[in-house]
């Protein structure tokens, strides 16, 4: 919505808003938030609110010095689940240090510095975002199973698709909250869904991204089941993607076919550095190579199973989909790495290789040994990172420092 401080001030005045919520995301990639009044919301505005940080993850190494939440307005959104009355709004907010230097963990600041590094090059990215949810039963004490929701397949419908009206609900607050699904339906596995929302700017996308997985969980809850975003909540059944899509909406250049073919291949090459980030979790690594999950990095214009798939390069759709990570990376530095990637391949003119079938390395023992595969672990994929000189300029010391 793009509001500005002095609207959201008179929006919260005028629609009866008793508690603002700042929003942030810890190094994981889980949100967290602080509420406060309506009342104290000018001075969180002018000065900042300050939390400790000594319990967020990836943030206790500050043990000094509180750290300062400041709400970005333009990210204003009303919480449509929660009272009419004494109404509910969130910002996601950018963080400092108390003399208001920029706080080097801040995953949204890194994303949005990204984003201006490219924005001064002449290009403008757009990402999409395609992320998969298991809903499993709770217990009789309300605690989350492993017993899915329902036992429908792929783009099954009613009565086999249970998850129907679940996803239905969770598209209608989404739009009220402003952003628009575009398409939802059953998945592969037992209970599993997916929900895609429009493209939009690096930043708002990774924002959706938070607020989308809260909704679901928020909406899931509220009908008696749990929504699992975890890499392989199921070892025989499919895992949950994260399949991120990224196309150049700006662009300074003449030959927009030779600058796709650069970001691409700046992505295809700087995955493997970058999966530690990409999957975080030691779950992650169980979902590779399994039900159209990528286990080796190459590219293709049309199997789903490859690391990077690319549509057509017309310009109005030319986009290239990593479908490597899952929907516990944190979607900031994600993107913020992928934008760095992108920004490599356009320096060094980089081309892609030739595209390797799936089909064909299944058949060819010598070209499979040939094919570089991602990492086949977590603390594989920490080693890979942390020796990496792209992924040590492209973020800091601090966040390199989580995963060791």
């Amino acid at each position: 919505m793009n509001y500005t401080k002095e609207e959201v001030m008179e929006y919260v005045n005028e629609e009866d808003v008793a508690f603002v919520r700042l929003a942030f995301c810890d190094i994981i990639g889980k949100q967290k938030n602080i509420s406060i009044m309506a009342s104290e919301l000018n001075r969180a505005f002018d000065k900042g609110i300050a939390f400790d940080p000594s319990s967020i993850e990836g943030f206790g190494n500050i043990t000094n010095s509180d750290l300062v939440l400041h709400p970005d307005p333009s990210t204003l959104m009303l919480l449509p689940w929660r009272p009419e009355r004494g109404k509910v709004v969130r910002m996601y907010c950018s963080i400092t240090y108390a003399d208001g230097t920029p706080f080097e963990c801040d995953s949204r600041t890194i994303l949005a510095d990204a984003v201006k590094e490219a924005k001064e090059k002449g290009l403008e990215f757009s990402f999409g975002s395609e992320q998969e949810f298991y809903l499993f039963k709770l217990d009789e004490d309300g605690n989350p199973t492993k017993e899915p929701y329902d036992f429908a397949s792929d783009m099954d419908i009613a009565p086999e698709d249970k998850g129907e009206n679940i996803r239905r609900e969770i598209c209608l607050t989404l739009d009220q909250m402003g952003i628009k699904p575009e398409s939802s339906h059953h998945e592969e596995g037992p209970g599993q869904n997916e929900i895609d929302f429009k493209y939009a700017d690096a930043l708002s996308t990774a924002d959706n991204v938070m607020t989308f997985q809260t909704i679901v969980k928020s909406v899931s809850g509220r009908n008696g089941l749990h929504a699992d975003f975890s890499a392989k909540p199921l070892t025989d059944y499919p895992g949950n993607g994260f399949h991120i899509n990224v196309s150049i909406e700006e662009c300074e250049f003449n030959d927009i076919n030779g600058i796709f073919e650069n970001v691409s291949a700046g992505i295809l090459e700087k995955t493997k550095e970058m999966t530690a980030f990409l999957n975080s979790t030691d779950n992650s690594y169980e979902r590779f190579g399994d039900a159209k999950a990528p286990s080796y990095i190459t590219w293709s214009k049309e199997n789903r199973s490859q690391l990077v798939r690319l549509t057509a390069t017309a310009r109005d759709n030319a986009r290239v989909e990593l479908r490597s990570p899952d929907p516990m990376a944190n979607p900031y530095i994600a993107f913020a790495l992928i934008i760095k990637a992108a920004l490599y391949g356009i320096e060094n003119g980089l081309k892609l290789p030739e595209a390797v079938d799936i089909s064909d390395l299944d058949k060819d023992s010598t070209l499979s040994k040939k094919t570089d595969k991602l990492p086949k672990s977590l603390k594989e994929a920490r080693g890979i990172t942390l020796d990496s000189d792209f992924v040590k300029d492209s973020l800091n010391e601090a966040i390199l420092t989580s995963l060791k």
